[in-house]
């Protein structure tokens, strides 16, 4: 099994010094997330988005894509029925698409719960049908760059849309391009009602990325989530992908995170 940690773990580090970090832990690969470069992604260019994919390379590391794409620039969101902002997400979700192409990254985790949110009154299949013709349109810029966006279920508490892997794979059919699948977070897993195997086995044609983590907010192993039975439905479904580190907590520090996550990961999937 290949190994990533999400950048915004290292508070306050530069993306060179994050990189050499997470490679002298023992980390295949490294995820990020745009406002970290800049905090308005918008002025990020392609050419610097080599140049991190670069700088990551020459650490000795994959740089496997972008997650917590719609931050910044603040008010974007994908389900609203203002056509013009819905308009302005997708392009700015194509411009991360392109980035992440140019980065060197095959894989977009599209979470941002709180831009995605139903407003009262609206009829969830019309919601649904905005997203996915969004959704679309950034499917094909990012499959045109070798990216898949994968879709991230996330629990009731964060979005009142696509809570489920079920749900989200409903909204993966609807969306209909090779380039749109499925990503799994064991934090948003355990607030399902199906144990997170099971869950994992009836995505099994769909997961494109596995995020470890716990409801605690920490990292895998820091909890009371036990990762056995995870790494067991995983190699069952042949799951060749990356699992990365995300955590909300980062606390006590970036160093310690990293190191006993990855230990942790080591020993349940080594086995």
């Amino acid at each position: 099994m290949k190994f990533a940690i999400c950048n915004e773990t290292y508070q306050g580090w530069d993306f060179a010094r994050t990189c050499a970090h997470v490679a002298d832990t023992g980390y295949n690969g490294i995820e990020v997330a745009p406002f970290t470069l800049k905090t308005d992604p918008r002025e990020i260019t392609e050419k610097e988005a080599f140049s991190h994919g670069e700088t990551a390379r020459a650490a000795g590391l994959d740089l496997v894509g972008l997650h917590w794409l719609l931050v910044k620039p603040e008010g974007l969101h994908l389900t609203t029925d203002n056509d013009a902002l819905r308009q302005e997400t997708t392009e700015f979700a194509c411009h991360l698409a392109r980035l992440c192409a140019a980065m060197g990254g095959d894989v977009m985790v599209w979470g941002s719960p709180k831009q995605r949110d139903l407003e009262s009154g609206w009829a969830y299949e019309d919601a649904a049908k905005r997203a996915a013709d969004a959704l679309h349109q950034v499917a094909e810029v990012a499959g045109d760059g070798g990216v898949t966006i994968a879709m991230e279920p996330l629990g009731r508490a964060e979005t009142n849309f696509l809570n489920t892997a079920a749900e989200t794979i409903r909204l993966i059919k609807q969306v209909d391009h090779p380039a749109f699948r499925l990503h799994l977070d064991v934090k948003a897993m355990s607030d399902e009602e199906k144990e997170i195997p099971e869950i994992i086995e009836e995505s099994k044609e769909y997961v494109a990325h596995f995020h470890a983590n716990d409801p605690n907010l920490r990292g895998p192993g820091f909890g009371e989530v036990k990762f056995e039975p995870i790494a067991a439905a995983l190699r069952e479904i042949d799951y060749m992908g990356y699992v990365s580190v995300e955590v909300f907590d980062y606390s006590p520090d970036a160093e310690t995170i990293a190191v006993e996550s990855l230990s942790y990961l080591r020993s349940v999937f080594d086995d």
